[in-house]
């Protein structure tokens, strides 16, 4: 053999091997430069405003750094709090006037939920108290989330109960697109509230559970409309009883014996046994939890799509999901908060990019409506602010979820905004660099700062590190 013949082929490979890296890197840069440029810098309202001169000055502050859009929530029980079809939108018609005559877009929230409850809120504004009533008079409760602690949420309906509430939703988003048909065009998007704090999730992590930071979260699944859904779930995927008996290695007798975990009262067996990752019956329970949740998403938005008018019909609708960020490390409870919130399934790759780490079916759900509607759909997702913080008791892989849920969306061409988990990230260096990072390094196109006033209030250091990120020429 040719004793040059080895250094041929040695040069031969590592020429390969530079040209294999080089061709990683520039798809790698494809990816991650998706984010530019950087379309929609926008603020989110406080959650009710009282002092109006004061919101005429933030919103001016907000024009002039290059801000051009806000976000406020149009609260439910606010409008519609009174009566069934009697609308008060006086309020809005205030709110939205004052952003348009600011030189700002409007961003209304349709918040079918309650103001009062989660991190942040400062209001008490329930869902219309008539409804629970007026949708089911012989059991109000059961329109609600039940947990595995036997405690009713009243911050929203609960997803299944979608069928009793279409009515409702419908109505007001009727009358929504009726009253501000002609401020249509200074509306660049309408978000759809999906669940608590107008996110597309669970009331896992609420206070009806007295839910304490960075606990697991508490399943929602024990309603009675709740266990016969999972009960048709499972009759559907298995046919027969001792179908489910082989797959569960069980020895049920009834469908009725059908229910999420209860052996010791709750959960906590089923969780610390991990079950939910390696159970047939953990598997099967958290698939079809997370495909109730998913099917609730795809039923709102169309819902949305078809109550709106035709002025509407270039308007963009979103969807929220929060950064559950909390237990991703955990050695014994591995991603179990975002799994108990709904948000990712467990039969699949839940540490892969090809499932965008568990959230590739919301995000086919998103392209599915986008498809069906013709309408483009926005995803919202917070935490942008924040760190890993691997360490016990959090175990935070903050950074990391917030890369993987962009990353996942760029690669599936769908559009991605982030927000601020907390108003107390956008005050320090930390929190702006993690920001400026995503929107760098990832799919973000647009943030929205929660809230207007943490940009005006004393907070000089926010309010100049987002007027450099609008600014900055790379981002154009």
């Amino acid at each position: 053999m040719n004793s040059n013949r080895p250094n041929t082929l040695h040069t031969y490979r590592w020429l390969n091997i530079f040209f294999i890296f080089a061709s990683c890197f520039l798809l790698s840069a494809s990816l991650f430069t998706q984010a530019k440029p950087f379309e929609r810098p926008a603020v989110m309202s406080e959650l009710l405003i009282s002092d109006w001169d004061a919101f005429k000055a933030q919103l001016t502050q907000a024009k002039n750094i290059g801000v051009t859009s806000v976000s406020t929530d149009v609260w439910w029980g606010k409008v519609e709090g009174a009566a069934d079809q009697n609308f008060d939108w006086g309020y809005y018609d205030r709110v939205s006037t004052e952003i348009i005559n600011a030189g700002l877009k409007w961003v209304p929230i349709l918040s079918f939920h309650k103001c009062g409850g989660n991190v942040g809120d400062t209001c008490d504004i329930p869902i219309p108290p008539w409804i629970w009533q007026k949708l089911s008079p012989n059991n109000p409760d059961g329109l609600k989330y039940k947990s595995e602690k036997n405690n009713f949420s009243d911050e929203v309906i609960a997803l299944w109960s979608d069928g009793k509430a279409r009515s409702q939703y419908l109505e007001f988003i009727q009358a929504f697109s009726q009253r501000y048909a002609d401020k249509a065009s200074h509306i660049t998007e309408i978000n759809i509230s999906a669940g608590p704090a107008g996110e597309l999730r669970y009331p896992s992590y609420n206070a009806h559970d007295n839910w304490v930071y960075p606990g697991r979260g508490y399943l929602q699944s024990y309603s009675n409309n709740a266990i016969e859904d999972f009960q048709q779930y499972a009759r559907q995927k298995y046919t027969t009883l001792d179908n489910v008996n082989q797959a569960w290695g069980s020895a049920l007798t009834d469908w009725q014996q059908i229910r999420p975990p209860t052996d010791d009262g709750g959960a906590d067996g089923f969780f610390n046994r991990q079950d939910y990752l390696t159970s047939q019956y953990g598997l099967d329970l958290i698939a079809w939890y997370n495909q109730a949740l998913i099917d609730h998403g795809q039923f709102m938005l169309e819902l949305a799509n078809s109550a709106l008018s035709d002025a509407y019909r270039n308007v963009t609708l979103g969807i929220k999901i929060p950064g559950v960020h909390w237990l991703i490390g955990s050695p014994s409870l591995p991603r179990v908060a975002e799994v108990t919130a709904g948000l990712i399934p467990t039969n699949i790759d839940i540490n892969s990019d090809n499932s965008a780490h568990g959230y590739a079916n919301i995000m086919a759900m998103i392209n599915n409506v986008i498809q069906v509607t013709q309408r483009n759909i926005v995803l919202h997702f917070t935490c942008l602010e924040m760190s890993n913080d691997n360490v016990a008791p959090q175990y935070s892989l903050a950074q990391d979820l917030v890369f993987w849920v962009g990353n996942g969306a760029g690669a599936r061409n769908i559009e991605i905004m982030g927000e601020n988990a907390l108003s107390g990230g956008v005050t320090n260096d930390s929190g702006w660099n993690n920001i400026d990072n995503a929107i760098r390094w990832s799919a973000y196109k647009g943030l929205t700062v929660l809230r207007i006033t943490d940009l005006s209030n004393n907070n000089n250091l926010g309010f100049n590190r987002y007027q450099k990120l609008i600014a900055d020429p790379s981002l154009k």
